[in-house]
């Protein structure tokens, strides 16, 4: 088993929101796991990949997992560096007035029918002034709450809920663009280049990635991008080289990519999060 530490950082009598972050030392297949109540979990930091029977989940900041409660589940970690996610947990009443019924299994206890859904930049933005904002205190519960509702509304909203329409070998082929793409943040794939590292042609890549995530290669890497930029921002001081170490051409490419992203600058992102670091 991988080495991991939980830490609460809202718990009311609605909802119960933590921090975990996994070293990652397995690469394999963890032993079966087994969650006592549903949760949403949004990954901020890192990959991992999740493992239902025969099904599997890639984890990255472009997601929420769903972890339905009694429902075995295993972990690997395909690259080095572990993960970190938070890890939402809601009454069931609570998740059946949010969750769009198209989303869920038919009959008996609420269970989510597919593992993730993809998120839009958005979301990833609530994640992280929610991590922000408690961590250093900054956030009120009430606040807060209000928050992770919007969150999870936004999460399984029109915006993002989709059913999968691919077939599994499709999603297999994707999962594996996605642990490519997360390998190398800064690097300026080519769709030769990946085609070639995955073993397929540019153009099947390209049609089959975008059927299964909604949308094209670079937007993915982008987002991916850009989530990675969300988590770094309160510990790094020079912008140009998060930049470019991010893959951006230019702090100002950066600057407007984050802007078109998240309805602000880096800069005034970050000062949204300072009053918490007081």
């Amino acid at each position: 088993m991988s080495s991991f530490t939980i830490r609460t950082l809202l718990s009311t009598e609605s909802l119960m929101l933590s921090d975990v972050r996994c070293a990652g030392a397995c690469r394999h297949r963890s032993e079966e796991e087994c969650a006592s109540a549903t949760h949403l979990v949004f990954p901020y930091r890192g990959v991992y990949v999740r493992h239902v029977a025969g099904d599997q989940a890639v984890a990255d900041a472009n997601h929420v997992l769903f972890f339905n409660a009694e429902e075995g589940y295993q972990v690997s970690h395909p690259l080095d560096g572990g993960d970190a996610c938070l890890s939402l947990t809601l009454p069931e009443a609570l998740l059946e007035e949010l969750a769009p019924r198209a989303l869920l299994r038919p009959g008996g206890s609420l269970a989510f029918r597919s593992q993730s859904l993809r998120i839009d930049a958005r979301a990833q933005a609530l994640v992280a002034l929610l991590r922000h904002g408690l961590e250093h205190g900054g956030a009120e519960p009430l606040e807060a709450e209000a928050l992770l509702l919007t969150l999870v509304g936004r999460s399984l909203g029109p915006r993002t809920a989709r059913e999968p329409g691919a077939t599994h070998a499709r999603r297999r082929l994707a999962d594996r663009v996605k642990v490519l793409l997360a390998s190398d943040l800064s690097r300026r794939w080519t769709l030769a280049e990946i085609g070639e590292a995955i073993g397929s042609s540019p153009v099947y890549l390209t049609q089959v990635f975008r059927q299964v995530e909604g949308v094209p290669l670079y937007r993915y890497q982008l987002q991916l991008r850009l989530a990675r930029a969300l988590n770094l921002l309160d510990q790094v001081d020079d912008l140009s080289a998060l930049a470019l170490e991010l893959g951006f051409s230019s702090h100002s490419h950066f600057t407007s990519a984050f802007r078109q992203a998240y309805g602000r600058s880096p800069t005034d992102f970050r000062r949204v999060t300072e009053p918490a670091k007081a």
